[in-house]
């Protein structure tokens, strides 16, 4: 009779921790879905400021911080050894906070899909809008 009121009560402890888990993670993807909302029109709008060939427009989408540590100059060239041309779809990886930051990867993919580039964006929200503070290309 004890190992059957153990193994009943084992099965009940691993059900509520089952659960609890299950509800932490739960809460932490509806925190991050509401925390990004306005990252994905703002990568839009920057590649769209790109494509258009409007290099200033996207540089005013980036955070004083990054104004600090990258001038103009610089921003144009990084962009230009991007290659940004080869690459016409976005694929957007799983976002991370860190602090009151959203880090996320997006893979841009040539038209044939053979070839790729990963780029490490780092979002900070500013006033009620979302800023670009750090974007670096990364090793595939």
């Amino acid at each position: 009779m004890d190992g059957a009121l153990v193994k009943a009560i084992g099965i009940k402890v691993l059900l509520v921790g089952v659960s609890a888990l299950l509800l932490f993670w739960t809460f932490n993807a509806i925190k991050l879905v509401i925390s990004a909302r306005g990252i994905n029109p703002l990568i839009k709008q920057f590649f769209n400021q790109i494509a258009a060939g409007r290099i200033d427009g996207a540089y005013r989408l980036t955070t004083k911080g990054y104004k600090q540590h990258v001038n103009r100059q610089d921003f144009i060239k990084f962009l230009g050894s991007l290659q940004l041309n080869r690459y016409r779809n976005l694929k957007s990886g799983r976002p991370r906070i860190e602090d009151k930051e959203i880090m996320l990867t997006l893979k841009l993919k040539s038209e044939d899909k053979k070839d790729e580039m990963p780029l490490d964006f780092t979002f900070i929200k500013i006033d009620e809008s979302w800023k670009i503070d750090r974007i670096a290309k990364t090793q595939s």
